[in-house]
């Protein structure tokens, strides 16, 4: 099935991603440490993450052309959080450090059994943007607009610039915030966790409740993520199923596998895939990263994702 959208040419950017970033603390652990007590922790690292930050490294990785537009502190953290992007290549002349302000955080506590993660995270109110803030030309600089929705207000005159100008919105939600339904209807590419679905809608069965998101919001596509059972797509009324990838060498850290699904999804979109091989390559950019702990570490390279997706270096789950 073809994607139900007709790409712009000849734009600066392929992708344009505005919304979060943040340097997590990666705490490695045995085991989930139960309540009111103590364990002893195996490792512990600082990588860059944040999801829109993580999907556009992912896509420049791939070698898709992307520009970041957000807040960083002027502390430690952001000069560090700011380089990570620059030093992928990513464009960053709409990014900025607010004076004061202190760099969005996260300490992820990952158990080593399975790579689950738990993520306790802090933004500060100095790094949001009000919709006076951003300048409609972002959304008219790149074939697709990928935010989150953390600042609703902005991403609502984001969208409807990028509506009238012919440019794809992708979303990556798993929160609900005020302004929410008003942006929905904006969007044109809707992937969340099954389990934000679940509590935004309160429909328990998986399609249905994609059946009612595009109802109510008419997104061309919706979609979620399911771990490592792979992930379930609505595209004019037809349910495409996708199963997960093993992950070579094992699970070591789930940080990001969402952000990285939207990563092999929107690659596909770009290479004029059809949206089932699409989903694929969004599955194995997922399985990939997480082979190593941190959100970006082991997103892959062109070779790396052909490689998985032609069984050259692994086999998919049955």
């Amino acid at each position: 099935m073809n994607f139900p959208f007709k790409l712009l040419k000849n734009k600066e950017f392929d992708v344009v991603g505005f919304g979060t970033n943040a340097v997590d603390f990666l705490i490695q652990v045995p085991v989930y440490p139960q309540f009111d007590s103590k364990i002893e922790l195996t490792e512990y690292t600082q990588s860059a993450g944040g999801e829109v930050a993580t999907t556009v490294v992912g896509l420049q990785r791939l070698g898709i052309k992307t520009a970041y537009v957000g807040r960083f502190g002027d502390d430690e953290a952001g000069n560090y959080g700011l380089q990570t992007l620059i030093d992928e290549g990513v464009d960053t002349k709409f990014a900025e450090q607010i004076m004061g302000a202190r760099t969005q955080i996260a300490f992820i506590i990952i158990d080593e059994r399975n790579g689950e993660r738990t993520v306790v995270w802090k933004r500060d109110k100095q790094l949001s943007f009000s919709a006076n803030e951003v300048s409609e030309k972002i959304a008219t600089l790149g074939k697709v607009l990928h935010f989150t929705p953390h600042d609703t207000q902005a991403c609502i005159k984001l969208a409807k610039t990028a509506q009238e100008n012919g440019t794809v919105v992708s979303i990556d939600i798993d929160n609900f915030f005020e302004g929410t339904e008003e942006l929905l209807p904006l969007v044109d590419i809707f992937i969340s966790s099954s389990e934000f679905a679940e509590k935004f809608i309160g429909i328990t069965d998986k399609k249905q409740a994609l059946q009612e998101l595009k109802f109510r919001y008419g997104c061309k596509i919706v979609g979620m993520t399911l771990g490592e059972k792979g992930s379930l797509i609505l595209c004019e009324n037809k349910f495409i199923e996708t199963k997960g990838y093993e992950v070579p060498g094992g699970c070591k850290d789930t940080t990001g596998a969402g952000d990285s699904f939207r990563t092999g999804f929107l690659y596909g979109l770009l290479k004029d895939e059809s949206v089932e091989q699409s989903a694929k390559m969004a599955n194995a950019v997922a399985a990939l990263k997480c082979r190593e702990i941190g959100a970006r570490t082991a997103l892959p390279k062109v070779e790396e994702l052909k490689d998985l997706l032609t069984g050259t270096q692994t086999a998919r789950l049955q």
